[in-house]
């Protein structure tokens, strides 16, 4: 069983920074690849940004390459994302999530997710 906690959402003004943090209980982060999802009102919650157990490999949604930076410390059991140039199609709420297992094909899909947080609300200004 794997809890996760986020914190560091908030409101910030276009061109802007944030650094989400999710925390996780439990012996086996490491065990868990974790990624980060978003979800807006009316909108499907979709991927965001993800990294491997030993932080070999990133990946990212094509809408925040370049801005945001998914990052993790398997000594303090958190996942990290840093969030620059921030945009107002950014505000959403945030969720951290982790994986025992997917592939390159299915890193990006719901369903391959064990653990869920209860998510930290963004929202940019323009």
């Amino acid at each position: 069983q794997v809890q996760l906690v986020e914190s560091g959402g908030g409101l910030v003004q276009a061109g802007g920074s944030l650094r989400l943090s999710c925390a996780a209980s439990g012996r086996t982060f490491s065990s868990y690849n974790m990624a980060w999802f978003r979800q807006a009102p009316g909108r499907e919650r979709e991927f965001v940004a993800t990294i491997s157990k030993s932080s070999s490999t990133t990946s990212y949604a094509d809408s925040v390459k370049g801005r945001f930076t998914i990052s993790r410390d398997n000594v303090k059991n958190t996942v990290y994302l840093q969030m620059n140039s921030l945009k107002p199609e950014d505000t959403a709420h945030y969720y951290c999530a982790a994986s025992a297992f997917y592939t390159l094909s299915t890193y990006m899909k719901t369903p391959m997710y064990d653990y869920w947080g209860q998510g930290t609300q963004v929202t940019v200004s323009s």
